[in-house]
């Protein structure tokens, strides 16, 4: 009689023979040195989960914590076998650990939310039920009413939140959420690189995406410090040009180069021209060589070819990645407690 090793049993194998129920949600739950927070945390979404009666499975993603984090998750893991660990070999960042935690996702809705418990469990119910809605929602995303924060934290948050919103054209109050849900079939189409978690619904629209925000309750972190402060602003600011890049302009660099070189090279004309007419007696009768117009044409030239250059090269690279089949990883998982 032929046995098969549990350890190689992919988990759609072990549905189809019964050795356990697809969940319907999963919860995805980056953590990063919260050795305080996960255990209350898992308590009060797991009765929340019991109680909305669905299939689930909370996943926490380790992001390299320093502190005892991974101990207590390993103690969840081993009391409730809903609860499964991804671990980091070191500290990659949010972005990674959402990608990493919605890899690892089963469910046909997925939800991400922080660890440090200032989002409330007690929303969940609300927002996934929106999905449900014949709206045809396909992210909902949690809105914070911050307007009582002081202004130090406020007021970047809300001007960054106004700039995203006219870099992407997505209308939404609160980028910086965490606490989202997702249809399985919109993260099949997601990918996540860098920091770019913040603009997850602008990246989406790329995809047709239909969103909507819910109102939840939001409160100071329960225990620790907040891993985030106000010199993430200008990170913020580099991110947005890259997401207007990819949204405009990924699939189509050369108009975007193409149009910065032919206008350099318009500009460069002009000034040749100008160089040149300068030389005439009833314009002044300059010498072509001592006239700086003449460095700036040249400079203008270079500068248009090799805009055009450029984009030549990136319609090459851009052609190398959409046919091009690999799929790779931002991060790397030292450990898989499921």
């Amino acid at each position: 009689m032929t046995t098969t090793n549990p350890i190689q049993v992919s988990n759609v194998d072990k549905a189809a023979q019964g050795y356990e129920q697809p969940p319907q949600l999963s919860v995805v739950i980056p953590v990063h040195n919260e050795q305080d927070n996960v255990a209350l945390l898992a308590e009060r979404l797991t009765i929340v989960l019991v109680g909305y009666g669905r299939a689930y499975e909370i996943i926490f993603v380790d992001d390299g914590s320093t502190d005892r984090t991974y101990d207590r998750l390993k103690q969840l893991h081993l009391s409730d076998a809903h609860i499964h660990v991804v671990r980091f070999t070191r500290n990659y960042g949010q972005t990674p650990a959402l990608a990493a935690g919605f890899d690892f996702a089963r469910g046909n809705v997925v939800v991400a939310m922080d660890g440090d418990l200032q989002f409330h469990p007690e929303d969940l119910p609300n927002v996934v039920d929106k999905l449900d809605t014949d709206d045809g929602y396909d992210i909902v995303s949690g809105w914070r009413d911050r307007s009582n924060d002081p202004g130090a934290r406020s007021i970047p948050s809300r001007v960054a939140n106004q700039m995203i919103m006219a870099v992407s054209g997505v209308t939404m109050r609160d980028f910086g959420s965490t606490f989202k849900a997702y249809r399985r079939d919109m993260l099949d189409h997601l990918k996540l690189y860098g920091e770019l978690h913040r603009f997850i619904p602008a990246l989406a629209s790329r995809y047709g995406a239909r969103m909507i925000e819910v109102p939840v309750q939001w409160s100071p972190r329960h225990s620790g410090s907040s891993h985030y402060g106000l010199s993430r602003t200008w990170r913020v600011f580099l991110d947005m040009i890259a997401v207007k890049y990819l949204l405009s302009f990924s699939a189509k660099p050369l108009r975007l180069f193409g149009s910065l070189g032919m206008f350099c090279l318009g500009l460069g004309f002009l000034s040749g021209l100008l160089t040149l007419a300068m030389k005439l007696p009833f314009l002044g009768g300059y010498n072509i060589t001592g006239n700086p117009l003449l460095i700036l044409t040249a400079l203008l030239m270079i500068t248009g070819a090799q805009f055009i250059t450029n984009g030549l090269l990136a319609e090459m690279l851009t052609r190398t990645y959409y046919e091009g089949g690999a799929v790779k990883r931002i991060y790397t998982v030292r450990e898989v407690l499921d």
